[in-house]
Order: C-alpha cells, then structure tokens, then sequence
C-alpha cells in the first residue's frame, strides 16, 4: 500500500532543533522555533496559564465535542482582541471567525476553503516565508506566489514595494501576512521597523 508514497525527509527547521538538543556545545545559541525559552533554555509555563488551568479543572465538568467553529465566547473574544470591542465591522457582522488546531491548521483550512470557493484565486506568501505555508496552499491546488517583504541588504521590510505589489493583485487573491513573529527573518510589520500606523 505505501510503497509509490515518496519519502517525506520532514520539514527543515524541527530537524535542525533536533540537531541543536543533540549538540553539547555549551554556547550553542537557538534561533531555530520562534517559541520563548527562559535564561535556562527551558520553555516555561507561565503563571497566566497555570491559573487559567486551575479555573478549568475546578470544578471538573464534563467536556464534549465542541461546537464545529469552535467555542462562541471563545471566538468573540479573539474578534475583539484583533479588532476592538466597539469595531463597526463587529457590530455589522462582517467578520467570521473558527477555531483551528494550530496555525498550521488554519492554513489548511483556509487553503481548502479558497480551493473550493474561489478556485481562480492565487495566494501570495512574503519573500521569505515558511516553506510550509507554500507547502500547505498547493497540497490544497492553490497557486501560491511571492511578494517583496525581506530587504536583506539593509535588514528591513520593503513596505512601499510590498503595498505597490499588493494594489496590482486581482479581487479574489490571498494574502499571507505573519501578524507576528515573522517566519523566517524575525521582522515584524510593527512602527519599530519603519512601517508607518
């Protein structure tokens, strides 16, 4: 059954994290996941979250399937912290929202949602990205693009060129933006790169 299935190596960056614990060189540095360690190199869990699971467990209730978007004050929530309490789009109801597992899984969701309604639409992903954003988009027969996002010569994002990108896209297509912890180079379309409120 799996023998026409091709050899998958795995994606790039978890094997480098498994090279970096592998290593005992005192002064290794990790710049690999975008996840915050302490000054041990321990990920922690944070106090936040411990309380957070305290309320949880107490008391303990039953827990069944949740609804297929997910918790509505849950979604409500994160539409309120992206948007505002009082935003006119909450109010008008233009916005939807669904729980997925992980970022990943959003991707996978979105890219199989633009595959089935709008099968015309290109995605466009910045330069650099992720290899699995492309990966996921045309697993799911979207045509994915690029657009200018990483100066390397001078470490910083090309926000004029990449608004001047975007105005030339047709209606319907996609894009990709990293609202934080840009994957690969760490530059976050924030007022402290240069990019203007």
């Amino acid at each position: 059954m799996f023998e026409r299935i091709d050899y998958y190596a795995g994606d790039p960056i978890l094997g480098l994290m498994e090279k970096y614990t592998a290593d005992n060189n005192p002064k290794k540095v990790n710049l690999g996941i975008g996840i915050y360690y302490d000054e041990n190199g321990v990920l922690p869990v944070l106090d936040c979250v411990k309380t957070a699971e305290e309320r949880i467990a107490d008391p303990i209730a039953p827990r069944p399937y949740l609804p297929m978007a997910g918790l509505p004050g849950h979604r409500k929530g994160c539409q309120e912290l992206l948007f505002g309490k009082d935003a006119q789009i909450l109010k008008d109801g233009l916005v939807a929202t669904i729980a997925t597992i992980g970022g990943s899984g959003a991707l996978k969701v979105g890219a199989e949602f633009i595959h089935e309604w709008f099968p015309q639409s290109k995605c466009y992903v910045s330069d650099p990205t992720w290899g699995n954003h492309i990966a996921i988009f045309e697993g799911s027969d979207v045509e994915v693009g690029k657009y200018p996002y990483y100066d390397k010569a001078n470490s910083s994002i090309k926000f004029d060129e990449m608004i001047a990108f975007f105005e030339t896209l047709n209606k319907n297509d996609v894009i990709l933006l990293h609202p934080c912890c840009h994957n690969p180079t760490g530059l976050d379309l924030t007022v402290s790169n240069g990019i203007p409120c």
